[in-house]
């Protein structure tokens, strides 16, 4: 009986020791695989690292307009480019003498401040927070800022180079650029090209307007403070619209809104209102009397005019063109503003007028005035927009820098992400939420743009 209870003795005392050994090895394995699970995401997590802190990608940008110029500081300052090429149709002459003027609000300021642009270094003004300059003076100040960066990146600035099927052909495979940027304006065909879709959708932005510019040649070309002037009515009895009855109870926004900017050798005007009914509205939509605008632009230039340039007479009169009626402003905007090459492993995002246009030049760009039938043209037809190269130079509907410098402030982030993605999927994350931007600059404007550039 004694040697029994001896042998269950041994036994239990056997089983104990085997389930310590067993708890034990499953403690090793159980610390020896959390260890390695560790070491793993360090690991990975170094070389992740790593491998973004030396990730550098090629870049190419299509023109150097004030969006295109600024873009390629975004992308110099994103840290993350290995060569960066320029390309601009144009020669360096006709890029840097351009004469007209463009305003810069405080956003864009700010937003190019950061830039490393010094606006105390360039030939402007100041006034209300805006910053004027003509457009050949800040293209020339960004292309030297481009060049002073060729330190860190290797910088090819091609002037007098246009983009096309045969520019890319030469490229060799193993040296083309994963990211395009594509800031050619509203008449490029760098798109086309790229075969990403020519549809726009075209919307209103509640108002109407019209535009006027006067040509002064004996007058002086330096940049020029805007002058603004609202809750305007005319006297339009002469033509048989009696409209003071719809004065004592003015909407929200009663009244026209005046807009007049440039230099005083190229001055512009822009004159709005709220999308209304009234009968002096309607009148001035539909009105085939021309000169019933150009005698309220005549009137409203020489009551709102600086003290120290001339008024307009009926000698001078001859130097203004207008629109001949008041037309309703509309925001056109790409439907595909960003795009994946499969085969090359290529990002393109478009940017500027090429993915924006507006109808109405509101004075923040450097656009010549837009003839009527031009700026109706562009409003319905717009995804037509590569027929009207051959106008381009002379007229350019714009909807402004400071719209252009909104879409870029997400173009750091954009390639960022890209030169970092690790698959196609990364890569096609980012163009979405880049394309998700450019719908949210559209409608922002839309339903703002107006009364930020005019109304206030």
């Amino acid at each position: 009986m004694e040697g029994l209870r001896a042998e269950n003795a041994g036994v239990d005392a056997a089983g104990a020791s085997a389930e310590e050994k067993y708890r034990a090895l499953a403690y090793d394995t159980a610390l020896s695989t959390l260890v390695a699970v560790a070491v793993y995401v360090v690991v990975k997590v170094s070389v992740d690292g790593i491998r973004q802190w030396r990730a550098r990608i090629p870049v190419l940008i299509v023109g150097s307009g004030p969006v295109g110029l600024a873009a390629a500081l975004v992308a110099v300052r994103s840290g993350k480019v290995l060569k960066l090429t320029l390309l601009e149709e144009r020669y360096r002459a006709a890029l840097l003498c351009r004469p007209q003027q463009i305003a810069l609000d405080p956003r864009s300021v700010n937003f190019l401040l950061g830039l490393g642009v010094d606006f105390d270094n360039m030939e402007g003004c100041w006034h209300n927070e805006h910053f004027f300059t003509r457009i050949g003076v800040f293209q020339e100040y960004l292309l030297s800022i481009l060049e002073q960066k060729k330190h860190k990146v290797d910088v090819r600035v091609q002037l007098g180079t246009k983009f096309s099927e045969d520019y890319l052909r030469r490229i060799p495979h193993n040296e083309w650029p994963r990211v395009i940027v594509v800031a050619d304006g509203s008449c490029g065909d760098s798109c086309s090209v790229l075969g990403i879709s020519s549809d726009f959708s075209v919307e209103s932005c509640h108002a109407y307007g019209a535009n006027a510019t006067i040509e002064r040649p004996d007058q002086r070309q330096v940049p020029t403070p805007e002058i603004r002037a609202h809750s305007l009515y005319f006297d339009l009895s002469a033509y048989g619209v009696e409209a003071l009855r719809e004065h004592r109870t003015p909407p929200t926004k009663p009244g026209f809104h005046l807009k007049i900017y440039g230099t005083f050798r190229n001055r512009y005007m822009a004159l709005i209102c709220p999308a209304s009914d009234t009968k002096m509205v309607r009148f001035l939509r539909h009105t085939a009397n021309a000169a019933v605008m150009k005698n309220i632009f005549h009137q409203s230039f020489n009551a709102y005019k600086t003290d120290i340039e001339p008024r307009l007479s009926d000698v001078t009169l001859h130097h203004m063109q207008c629109s001949r009626r008041l037309f309703e402003i509309q925001l056109s905007h790409r439907r595909i503003s960003a795009a994946y090459i499969e085969g090359d492993n290529v990002a393109v995002t478009v940017e500027g007028e090429a993915a924006r246009v507006l109808n109405f030049d509101t004075g923040e760009h450097a656009s010549s005035w837009a003839c009527d039938s031009l700026v109706h043209f562009v409003a319905f037809h717009l995804v037509r927009l590569r027929v009207l190269s051959h106008a381009c130079h002379a007229c350019h509907p714009g909807c402004g820098v400071n719209l252009g410098m909104r879409g870029l402030e997400s173009m750091g982030t954009f390639i960022y992400r890209t030169a970092t993605a690790v698959d196609r999927n990364d890569v096609l994350e980012a163009l979405s939420a880049k394309m998700q931007h450019s719908r949210q600059v559209a409608e922002t404007f839309r339903q703002t743009g107006l009364t930020e550039s005019i109304y206030e």
